[in-house]
């Protein structure tokens, strides 16, 4: 459990406490083991919990405090508990020890839930081939490896003295003729095999050449293609997957001239069309990216990225940390929020790597070195970069991918919120409060425009050096994310639609491009973790940076 901020000091209104004692020092200090708590954030959450024990001793001498009876034994002991966790998490050795630990102990629960349905399947000493691949697929989903599954099934059934058994294949005496492919008068007809519906839908939606000139898709175009991905065997959001897989290739694809005329009129209709493609050309195609892959985000999934990409330090001296896979709700509706931050939609995130903080002028300059001259006259090497277009960004991400051999880009939009508010819904990076200037940089008593908030204080009247607000990382560790500088996101702005989506990013080609987190310039609602924002893609300012992602699969 998160630490709630603020902390209340009624402990009927959080559950946080009771974890003072457990075994698991992150849970002592309200942090996550798979969220790469950083020194800070130990440091800050145990000295937190310190003060709310302190200002809880004297119930001691209140025995008949119902306060007092509930909390019993950790008036006493919470301190030393406490002291404990911290003094091994920030030991980088017996921090390792203990994350092993941790990762043996999800590997155990994994295993345990599993073997609990591997005896029902073994319930009559038989495992059959249907069984043993629900098993093989259940296995997966708890986190499990294969070959962990594996071993499990075999010991098993070595330990009950179960076999496996193969159903017997039934061989038709007269084989019906195969299929062909559906044509225009909608009845198939003998000759060829029937197509699999994901690369039939593939195959469609590459010679309907849509989007390869930089338009966006229009929703009548969508909804048309969905329907007849629907047409094709496939559900709504497997459609929906396989028009981002198009859309993010697009913009790559080759400008050669259009597939027939059929099928583009088939993507422009408003209702489902019964027109099939022709067959297609035998020109060889790019093997397509996968679709619809499984994202594991149980406790031993989440903790298996962990073990499998480690955080590291760039050659430009950039800290990245992992977001580990996950499911969170995107958009607001708080009565605060914008039209546009809604309708909300639970997004399943995978894994990726975040930079700590947003792109320093230090970091930028090794890239860019006239880029000095437009240094702000406040700001030293360690401030956030500013005045750079989102263009700009992605050509600094460019380069750094090849300096690094890894692919670095801005983050989507989903990304960015993901990193920002992890999975419990919070407003801001660190919680649901803003009310102290220690957590972001915004417009505050020291500056001079006409909303700047007159009561907080937070130190510096224009962008502040990158790190100087820890108390403001996110669940994952993620500093700066709010306030500071607005941070460009790699996808155009467009409306939410209020569809639960895998992975989504939109595309990068549009008249307005989305930037996230406000600024040293704007007021508290706009530092909200679901605020939006865009502006032109060339836009620059004194209040725009950008920050980078590194995607897990060539970290």
């Amino acid at each position: 459990m998160s630490l709630p901020n603020p902390l209340p000091d009624n402990p009927h209104r959080w559950e946080g406490w009771k974890d003072y004692n457990s075994d698991d020092p992150y849970a002592r200090l309200c942090l996550r083991f798979d969220s790469n708590p950083s020194l800070e954030q130990i440091e800050d959450n145990c000295r937190q919990l310190l003060v709310w024990w302190q200002k809880k001793l004297p119930l001691k001498n209140q025995p008949s405090n119902p306060l007092a009876q509930l909390l019993r034994g950790g008036l006493d002991e919470a301190p030393k508990y406490l002291a404990e966790a911290k003094t091994v998490l920030l030991d980088p050795e017996a921090r390792a020890k203990i994350d092993a630990g941790l990762h043996q102990r999800a590997i155990d629960s994994a295993l345990s839930e599993f073997k609990k349905l591997l005896s029902f399947a073994l319930s009559e000493n038989q495992l059959s081939e249907q069984d043993e691949e629900r098993l093989n697929e259940r296995g997966r989903s708890l986190g499990l490896s294969l070959q962990d599954v594996k071993e499990a099934i075999d010991g098993e059934l070595s330990r009950l003295g179960a076999v496996r058994v193969v159903a017997p294949v039934a061989v038709p005496l007269h084989a019906a003729p195969a299929l062909r492919e559906p044509v225009a008068g909608g009845t198939p007809s003998a000759g060829s095999e029937a197509r699999d519906p994901f690369e039939e839908f593939r195959r469609i939606l590459k010679m309907s050449r849509l989007c390869i000139d930089g338009d966006d898709m229009t929703d009548d175009q969508r909804d048309a293609m969905c329907n007849l991905g629907e047409s094709l065997g496939l559900s709504g959001g497997q459609a929906e997957d396989l028009i981002d897989e198009y859309l993010d290739s697009a913009s790559g694809m080759p400008l050669t001239p259009a597939g027939p005329a059929a099928v583009r009129s088939l993507v422009t209709a408003k209702a489902p069309v019964a027109v099939i493609a022709p067959p297609p050309r035998a020109e060889p195609v790019a093997p397509p990216k996968p679709v619809g892959r499984e994202i594991n985000t149980t406790p031993l999934g989440r903790s298996q990225e962990r073990q499998r990409y480690p955080n590291f330090t760039n050659t430009v001296d950039m800290e990245m940390l992992l977001v580990t896979s996950g499911q969170f709700v995107m958009g607001s509706a708080a009565l605060v929020a914008q039209q546009n931050e809604q309708p909300i939609s639970t997004v399943t995130q995978s894994c990726f790597f975040c930079a700590r903080f947003p792109v320093t002028n230090a970091q930028y300059e090794l890239f860019d070195p006239a880029h000095r001259t437009k240094r702000a006259t406040w700001a030293d090497e360690r401030h956030p970069v500013i005045y750079v277009s989102s263009r700009e960004a992605e050509n600094f991400c460019k380069w750094l991918s090849v300096r690094d051999g890894k692919r670095y880009r801005l983050p989507s939009e989903a990304e960015w919120e993901y990193a920002a508010r992890g999975v419990d819904g919070r407003a801001y990076p660190w919680g649901d409060k803003l009310d102290a200037g220690h957590f972001a940089n915004l417009a505050d008593k020291r500056t001079n425009f006409a909303w700047r908030d007159l009561i907080i204080d937070d130190g510096f009247a224009e962008t502040a050096p990158v790190g100087r607000f820890p108390k403001g990382a996110s669940p994952f560790g993620v500093e700066d994310l709010a306030g500071n500088v607005f941070e460009w996101c790699f996808d155009c702005f467009e409306p939410y639609k209020g569809k639960d989506r895998t992975n989504p990013r939109g595309t990068p080609n549009g008249l307005k491009r989305n930037y996230r987190g406000g600024s040293w310039k704007s007021r508290a609602a706009s530092l909200r973790a679901t605020a939006r924002a865009f502006n032109l893609p060339d836009y620059s300012s004194n209040d725009v940076g950008f920050r980078v992602i590194c995607e897990c699969d060539v970290a």
